[in-house]
């Protein structure tokens, strides 16, 4: 725009300078025509002269004229080209303005693009992590199929193993333990797997051990004690009994009524002796239990046999033998051991004193920590974390 403007003033003035040299051209035609004229006329000079004058001062205004509009529209051109440069630098400020942003925007989008960049490298290792663990998740699923069945069979075993331990040690049956032994050996025989035959043959050694220990059930014997101890209050006690009259007549009286002699004699000797009677024994006189005596011997054998029946169930051999020997002294002393309840009852206590029921129960079973092992390997792994709750 400017050079524009300045190349406009330049033709402005080539135009006004041939306008010039045509009209000083032209008066000088016209003087060398007046002068020619004046040669020819020169009566009509001093006219001539004059109106030339005139025309010279009339371009010569009008050259002051042109000077002063060319001046003016310098001035103007000035002005104009200060504001088109002012126009132009405020433009070129908000150019560069414009330019701070934009490269500011493109630092910003630069880093933005960095950030993308790095999470989506993060998204595509995540990515590819995913899809390993999915590969083994199918690796795992392919190696699990038709094998799931037959590996939860040891859970059972396992399962079954515990069950034998609670039973063996909470309520010492050992015999319901040696048969949850025996279908733990089942489950795992059914795996028609080698692998585990180690673990079969701890489960072997513990059933073998539980079938060494003695086979009396302590229950049992523990029930027996308590039949026993409903039947004291029907032992005889060992009291003094009134002995028979050796010489002791009949005095019974006859139905017949030929016999009224004999009746009337039996008659007179009843009356008679109910007066006055001389008796002999013979033996030791022993004194006769009060009831005091009574109920206490009895409690003393209830309470020996609540103790046999207490250590039997405990498993504590001294204390058993001692009550049932206290319980067979009590017998002997306090009962009629002529009697066949008391006889019978004394043999009941011999037999039960004779079984043996010391049973030394295992502290661990051999097989639970090989199964649990195993457990850990064949199923832990291949269903996860998940069944930590077995």
């Amino acid at each position: 725009m400017a050079n524009n403007n300045e190349n406009s003033p330049h033709k402005e003035e080539l135009v006004k300078v041939d306008a010039e040299k045509e009209v000083i051209e032209s008066s000088a035609t016209q003087s060398e025509s007046s002068k020619s004229g004046a040669k020819q006329k020169k009566s009509s000079g001093n006219g001539l002269l004059w109106f030339v004058v005139i025309i010279l001062f009339l371009l010569v205004l009008g050259m002051a004229g042109a000077g002063y509009w060319y001046y003016m529209q310098q001035q103007s051109a000035s002005q104009e080209t200060v504001i088109a440069q002012q126009n132009n630098a405020s433009q070129l400020n908000a150019i560069e303005r414009e330019r701070a942003d934009i490269l500011a925007s493109i630092e910003n989008v630069t880093r933005t693009n960095q950030a993308l960049e790095s999470t989506v490298a993060e998204l595509k290792s995540q990515n590819e992590q995913l899809a390993l663990q999915a590969e083994s998740t199918l690796q795992q699923l392919n190696n699990m199929e038709g094998r799931r069945p037959a590996d939860w069979l040891i859970a059972e075993a396992d399962y079954l193993v515990r069950m034998a331990g609670r039973k063996l040690w909470l309520e010492n049956d050992v015999r319901t333990a040696i048969l949850l032994l025996v279908n733990a050996d089942k489950r795992l025989k059914s795996l028609a797997d080698p692998s585990v035959l180690p673990v079969r043959a701890t489960l072997a050694e513990d059933i073998q051990t539980l079938q060494q220990l003695n086979p009396v059930s302590q229950s049992s014997v523990a029930l027996a004690l308590t039949g026993m101890m409903a039947q004291i209050d029907k032992l005889p006690l060992n009291t003094f009994e009134k002995p028979e009259d050796s010489n002791a007549q009949d005095t019974t009286l006859s139905e017949s009524a030929d016999d009224w002699q004999e009746n009337l004699a039996k008659v007179w000797r009843s009356l008679v002796d109910d007066f006055l009677t001389v008796k002999s024994i013979e033996g030791p006189v022993e004194p006769v239990l009060s009831l005091e005596a009574q109920f206490l011997a009895k409690e003393q054998l209830r309470l020996q046999l609540m103790h046999a029946q207490t250590a039997a169930l405990q498993g504590d051999e001294g204390l058993y033998s001692q009550s049932l020997q206290y319980a067979q002294t009590l017998l002997t002393e306090k009962f009629d051991t002529e009697k066949s309840q008391v006889t019978g009852f004394m043999d009941a206590l011999q037999n039960l004193s004779a079984t043996d029921i010391a049973r030394p129960i295992p502290t661990e079973l051999a097989s639970q920590k090989p199964l649990e092992r195993l457990l850990d390997s064949r199923v832990k792994q291949v269903f996860g974390q998940g069944a930590s709750a077995l």
